[in-house]
Order: C-alpha cells, then sequence, then structure tokens
C-alpha cells in the first residue's frame, strides 16, 4: 500500500467472551469490518506471518504490547496486530502473551492482506499463504505511513524485521509529531 491509500472495506470473522454463552469456551462469533477497526480514529496497524512464530511473539508482538503508552503519547488511539490466523488462534495468543494494550485482528482466508499486497506463499515453511511483515500507521482508514520489510516475496528464506519494528514506527511518529510541534 501507499501512503494515502484508503484501507480495503473487508470483514473480519471474531471470537468475542461472552458469558452469557457459558460453558468452558464462552465466546461467540462477531463479524467486524475494516470501518470497525479504523474509523475515527489514528492507530497503529502491524501484520507478522503467523502468531506463535518466534519473532513475532520475542519482539515484535512485545515490544507494541510494552510501549504502547509512548504510543498513546504520540496520538496513537489503539495498536492492532494481525495475521493470517484464525480467530481461535489469534485469541489463544492473545492470551499466552498476556495482552493488555495490543488488539488481535484474525485474517483467516487472507481476504485484507491479500487486498493490501501483502499476502505470500510461504510453503517453504510448511505455513501456506501468510502475511508479509509490515506495519502502518492508520488515520481514519487512510495509510498515513507504511513500514514494509524489504524483499517481498513468495518461499523467502528469511523473515526480515526491523522495518516494521516498534521503536521503527515510534520514531517516525515522534520526529512527524516534532515537525508538527515547529
Amino acid at each position: 500500500m501507499q501512503t494515502g491509500a484508503k484501507l480495503p472495506e473487508v470483514t473480519f470473522h471474531t471470537r468475542v467472551r461472552d458469558e452469557a454463552v457459558g460453558g468452558p469456551n464462552p465466546y461467540r462469533w462477531e463479524d467486524k469490518t475494516t470501518a470497525d477497526y479504523f474509523a475515527g480514529k489514528r492507530v497503529v496497524l502491524f501484520a507478522l506471518p503467523g502468531a506463535f512464530t518466534p519473532t513475532c511473539s520475542t519482539y515484535q508482538l512485545p515490544g507494541f504490547e510494552k510501549g504502547f503508552a509512548d504510543f498513546a503519547a504520540e496520538g496513537i488511539d489503539e495498536i492492532y496486530c494481525l495475521s493470517v490466523n484464525d480467530s481461535f488462534v489469534m485469541n489463544q495468543w492473545a492470551k499466552a502473551q498476556g495482552l493488555e494494550n495490543v488488539k488481535v485482528i484474525p485474517d483467516g482466508s487472507g481476504e485484507f492482506t491479500r487486498r493490501v499486497g501483502m499476502l505470500v506463499r510461504k510453503d517453504n515453511l510448511g505455513f501456506g499463504l501468510r502475511s508479509w511483515r509490515y506495519a502502518a500507521v492508520v488515520n481514519n482508514g487512510v495509510v498515513e505511513a507504511w513500514f514494509e520489510e524489504p524483499g517481498l516475496a513468495d518461499n523467502h528464506g528469511e523473515d526480515p524485521y526491523g522495518v516494521s519494528s516498534p521503536e521503527t514506527v515510534l520514531g517516525w511518529l515522534r520526529e512527524v509529531n516534532k515537525e508538527q510541534a515547529a
């Protein structure tokens, strides 16, 4: 995607906790749209190849989670983590990571990821179709800044990480806000 592009309108099939359901798995299906997540907010969206994978679980997701207050101080309302995983997997990963600040978005069918041009094959790892790693600052559904890891390709031999890191995105926000204040 490019700066100034509007995010595609898609429907995400999520599972939300609902005690009225009862039983050991009190969740119900709830469809959410791009507008539900992005309308009227300035957010950081970051996407990664898969829940529970090493770089995602060790650096990227924890960095955004721990840095939430710093992002909020720079005018960010929400931080979203998106992956081509279903809602069951994303919810369990959020639970395992102890998330309190970052919200997960399941793109189980890869529709959003495909429409933003980031759907890649990872058959070399047995993953199938997944998201290339990227981050974006999105203001009211419009891309304000785009941070894409280099080398976008199917079956890439590596998993580049750095351009989409929390530190890079936060640095960009701080620089923009400093320029606007001057």
